[in-house]
């Protein structure tokens, strides 16, 4: 067992702060979400009877800071989450904000024979859960075999 400094791994932390990599394009990201980003968007597929059942961990944004888009094949889900910089506090003075701004995307192929309006999708508690119906399988001919004379 690792020992944990604000819910957070220790060493993950010690040893995150030596990336060498900084700066090589994965920067933008960490400035986003910041170290856990890779928690961002967890997203669990199930498989049923006619269709799949995808259920994706968006919480604390709003059904209208979400958007679902199908083009090519590619369902796309996009999220977007932006500051308030007018209000006003009314508290007292506000010394550290953990709130961040910023857009997150994921896509999954689903395939072409797949339309929009075959898709439904529902947001509930933070979770945004989408049916997508399977793709009819083409039935592959038999093999029929030509005789030899």
């Amino acid at each position: 067992m690792l020992p944990t400094l604000f819910n957070e791994n220790l060493f993950d932390d010690w040893m995150n702060d030596f990336d060498l990599f900084r700066g090589f394009g994965n920067e933008a990201e960490h400035k986003l979400y910041g170290k856990h980003s890779n928690r961002m968007m967890l997203t669990d597929v199930r498989e049923h009877e006619g269709h799949y059942e995808v259920n994706i961990d968006l919480p604390g944004f709003k059904k209208d800071e979400l958007n679902i888009e199908l083009k090519n094949g590619y369902l796309t889900i996009t999220a977007a989450k932006g500051l308030d910089e007018d209000e006003k506090d009314k508290s007292g003075k506000l010394i550290r904000q953990e709130r961040y701004a910023g857009t997150m995307q994921r896509s999954f192929y689903v395939g072409e024979e797949i339309t929009e309006e075959q898709i439904k999708a529902k947001y509930e508690n933070g979770v945004l859960t989408l049916t997508i119906p399977k793709k009819e399988e083409k039935k592959v001919p038999e093999k029929k075999l030509i005789s030899i004379e």
